[in-house]
C-alpha cells in the first residue's frame, strides 16, 4: 500500500489528481502537466515533496561518517550551508543515492535520500554506524515534517512579501533553522530546489505548512504536481534514481558515465566506499556517457521513453533513460547513454518507437539556459 503525505486531504480540496510515485501517493497535477511547468519557468509554483527523505545525523562522529559514505569533500561545508550534490555508491561504483547534505554543526547535519531508497539509506547508514562503531545517531524526520518546495523567477519576490525581506538576503544553498514568521513556525528553510530555477525549500510541521500553503496561493503562487517536477528536472538535465542511476552493474554503468559535475566527486579525497572501483573505472575509462537528445521538428510530438534504443545507420548505441515532453523547446527531449565512441553533439541519431525509427540529434544538458525569464 502507498504510504501517505501528511496534507494529502488538503490537495483533495485544491482539485489534485493524485498517482502513485516512489511508493508514495502524491498530486501529479492540478491542471496540468504543460501549464504548470511553465508556471515555474515563467514565474512560481509550490510543490509538495514531501514524499522526500529527511534525516538527522547527530554525534560525535558525524564528519566520519559521512566521509566514508560520499563521494564529495564535506568536512570544510560551513556551518548553516547545504553541500552537494553528492553520491553515496556501492563497491561497484554504482550509486546508491545522490543527496545533499546540510551542516548544522560539527556534530549535526542533515540530509534528504530520494523518496525511493529512504527507508534503505537510514537502515544503511545505521548498519555502518554500527559495524564501525560511531558515535553517531540516525533519526529519520520523514513523518515529522512536511516539506514544501517554492520554486520559480518570483520566488523571492513572493517568499519575502510572506516572510519578510530577509529571504531574499539568503544565498544558494544556505538555510536558516527555527525560524517564526506571522504565525508560521519553519524547522528549516533553504534557498535550493531541483528545477533550475532560483527558489527555496521549507521544512514544517504540517499545521504550519498549511498556513505557508495557503498565504502562497493567496500570493498568486501556482500549485504544481509531480508531473512537472519530473519534466522540469529532465529539462534541467538532472538525474533520478532508476533511470540514469541504480546500484545493478549489468544495468547501470559507473557513476563517471553519470557526467554529474557541480563538484559531486572529490578527486583529492579518498577512504570512501566505492572509491576503488570509481578511480579504477577513471583509468580505464568509460564506454557508456550520459547526454542529451533532442528530436527534430518534424518528429518533435515524438516521446522518448525510458529503455528505447538509440542507433547510428544500423548500429545498437545506446538507450534512454528518461524523457518527456518540453514545454520549453516545444519538442520531445531525453537523457540518454551513448556510446562514447559517438557522442558528438549534433550528430543525428535514430530512435526506435514500437518499430519505427525517429530522428534526433545529440545535446549537452541541461537543454535549455536556466535561470531564465522564459
Amino acid at each position: 500500500m502507498a504510504k501517505r503525505i501528511p496534507l494529502e486531504s488538503f490537495h483533495v480540496e485544491l482539485g489534485a489528481s493524485f498517482g502513485e510515485f516512489a511508493g508514495w501517493r502524491v498530486p501529479m497535477t492540478y491542471t496540468s502537466t504543460l501549464e504548470e511547468h511553465l508556471a515555474v519557468r515563467r514565474a512560481v509554483g509550490v510543490f509538495d515533496i514531501s514524499h522526500m527523505g529527511r534525516v538527522r545525523l547527530s554525534g560525535g562522529d558525524v564528519i566520519e561518517l559521512i566521509e566514508r559514505v560520499y563521494t564529495k569533500k564535506l568536512s570544510k561545508t560551513k556551518e548553516m550551508t547545504m553541500s552537494g550534490p553528492t553520491l553515496a555508491l556501492n563497491q561497484y561504483a554504482r550509486v546508491k543515492d545522490d543527496e545533499m547534505l546540510y551542516r548544522v554543526s560539527d556534530e549535526e547535519w542533515l540530509l534528504v535520500p530520494n523518496a525511493a531508497v529512504t527507508d534503505a539509506m537510514v537502515k544503511y547508514l545505521k548498519m555502518l554506524t554500527s559495524s564501525w562503531r560511531l558515535d553517531v545517531e540516525v533519526e529519520d524526520l520523514t513523518s515529522t515534517y512536511v516539506m514544501l518546495a517554492i520554486q520559480g523567477p518570483k520566488a523571492p519576490e513572493i517568499l519575502s512579501r510572506i516572510l519578510g525581506g530577509w529571504v531574499e538576503d539568503m544565498k544558494p544553498l544556505e538555510f536558516n533553522m527555527n525560524i517564526s514568521h506571522k504565525g508560521i513556525d519553519m524547522f528549516l528553510i533553504s534557498r535550493s530546489g531541483w528545477t533550475g530555477e532560483d527558489g527555496f525549500e521549507v521544512w514544517l510541521k504540517p499545521s504550519d505548512a498549511r498556513k505557508l500553503y495557503r498565504e502562497l496561493l493567496d500570493s498568486g503562487v501556482k500549485p504544481v504536481g509531480i508531473a512537472s517536477r519530473d519534466t522540469l528536472r529532465i529539462e534541467a538535465g538532472f538525474v533520478l534514481g532508476g533511470h540514469e542511476y541504480g546500484e545493478d552493474p549489468k544495468i547501470y554503468p559507473c557513476a563517471l558515465s553519470l557526467r554529474y559535475g557541480m563538484g559531486a566527486i572529490s578527486w583529492d579525497k579518498t577512504g570512501y566506499i566505492g572509491e576503488g572501483a570509481l578511480r579504477a573505472c577513471r583509468r580505464e575509462g568509460v564506454r557508456w556517457i550520459r547526454t542529451g537528445l533532442v528530436m527534430k521538428k518534424k518528429h518533435s510530438r515524438i516521446i522518448p521513453r525510458q529503455g528505447y534504443k538509440i542507433y547510428v545507420e544500423d548500429q545498437f548505441v545506446g538507450w534512454v533513460t528518461s524523457g518527456t515532453f518540453s514545454p520549453v523547446l516545444k519538442r520531445g527531449i531525453a537523457q540518454a547513454y551513448i556510446d562514447s565512441r559517438y557522442n558528438i553533439v549534433g550528430e543525428p541519431v535514430n530512435i526506435e518507437v514500437r518499430g519505427k525509427l525517429y530522428e534526433a540529434r545529440l545535446s549537452d544538458i541541461p537543454f535549455i539556459k536556466l535561470g531564465t525569464n522564459i
